[in-house]
């Protein structure tokens, strides 16, 4: 049974892993492989992702399977505004339809219980997160010219009211 749990630095090397492959698999039709591969490469390494695991700031979980391989990741954390930001959900393409991005969600939004809400940026094209965030209670709040700073990338901004705690 896959565990959901918040990940720890000594995940970050798995965690590259999983980011790149599910970069290549969603953005890469998107943008071109090799500038997702570049941004992955920037914005995913092991030093990073462990410094964001032991940040208070960030909330960060991981889905480990009983092997002990990590098959999804998610983590969200305070924008500027002091809002509640979704920045990453990726699950390995074998979990696609078993309900995990489902969980990793849950666990994110239950981690923000009590703020009036999160929000996400997701690439237009994205359809698949697009169809996800939408079913789990997201709507387009927005439009941008770049993802993540990545630019000329058009981006839909989604974002969902959370219950009070």
């Amino acid at each position: 049974m896959t565990t959901i749990r918040h990940m720890v630095p000594d995940d970050a090397e798995a965690v590259v892993g999983l980011l790149r492959e599910a970069w290549r698999l969603a953005y890469g039709p998107l943008m071109g492989e090799q500038k997702a591969l570049e941004a992955s490469r920037a914005w995913h390494t092991p030093d990073k992702l462990a410094a964001q695991a032991a940040n208070e700031d960030i909330i960060s979980f991981v889905a480990e399977e009983p092997d002990g391989r990590i098959s999804g990741h998610a983590m969200a954390m305070m924008d500027e505004n002091r809002q509640a930001k979704l920045a990453r959900l990726y699950i390995a393409a074998d979990k696609y339809g078993s309900g995990l991005a489902d969980d990793l969600l849950r666990a994110i939004l239950a981690a923000h219980a009590g703020l009036p809400s999160i929000s996400l940026e997701v690439m237009e094209g994205n359809d698949r997160a697009i169809a996800f965030y939408a079913k789990n209670g997201f709507v387009e709040t927005g439009r941008k010219d770049a993802c993540g700073g990545i630019e000329n990338v058009p981006t839909l901004v989604m974002t969902r009211v959370l219950p009070r705690a």
